[in-house]
């Protein structure tokens, strides 16, 4: 379990920094399509994850290992979110992904919520990197990475149950 906390704290690393691309207008182009493709991956990842929290009693299994990939690729995939929070046309094209991948999850309704509540996890997700980095500096035990995953699936639960009864 530590480690597929450390895959999910360390996700960021996973995640190349979308917006920097070349300074010329196909920047533009691949920040916009490399937003796309992260919300898609996102969408695909968060209905993976809500199937799984319905089937699962609406609840969120952080011990599922299938949960815990879906998670990492969930946070990998928002990635950029974090230095492109504020870029109209970044979120416009990840929130464009999420509906398009999502099956209905994620709707023209719903979409600038779950993406600030994605740019929430993400900005947190840095927070528990940093935390953990430190724990494998001074060799924390197993309860401590238990207490992180703990807080993720808090995190992910509390996102999954905005969407009611779909």
């Amino acid at each position: 379990m530590a480690a597929v906390v450390m895959m999910v704290a360390g996700c960021g690393m996973m995640q190349g920094n979308s917006s920097n691309t070349t300074s010329t207008s196909t920047a533009a182009t691949t920040t916009s399509s490399s937003a796309m493709s992260a919300g898609q991956g996102a969408g695909n990842a968060l209905l993976n994850l809500y199937n799984q929290y319905k089937a699962d009693g609406n609840k969120y299994d952080y011990k599922n290992m299938q949960n815990a990939l879906n998670a990492v690729s969930l946070l990998a995939n928002c990635e950029g979110l974090k230095d492109n929070y504020k870029d109209k046309t970044y979120l416009s094209d990840f929130g464009k992904g999420l509906i398009s991948s999502s099956l209905g999850l994620v709707t023209q309704n719903n979409v600038e919520s779950v993406t600030n509540s994605l740019v929430t996890m993400v900005k947190e997700s840095e927070t528990v990197q940093n935390a953990s980095e430190k724990a494998q500096s001074t060799a924390n035990t197993a309860a401590g990475y238990a207490s992180t995953a703990a807080q993720y699936a808090g995190a992910i639960s509390s996102l999954l149950s905005a969407f009611g009864g779909k």
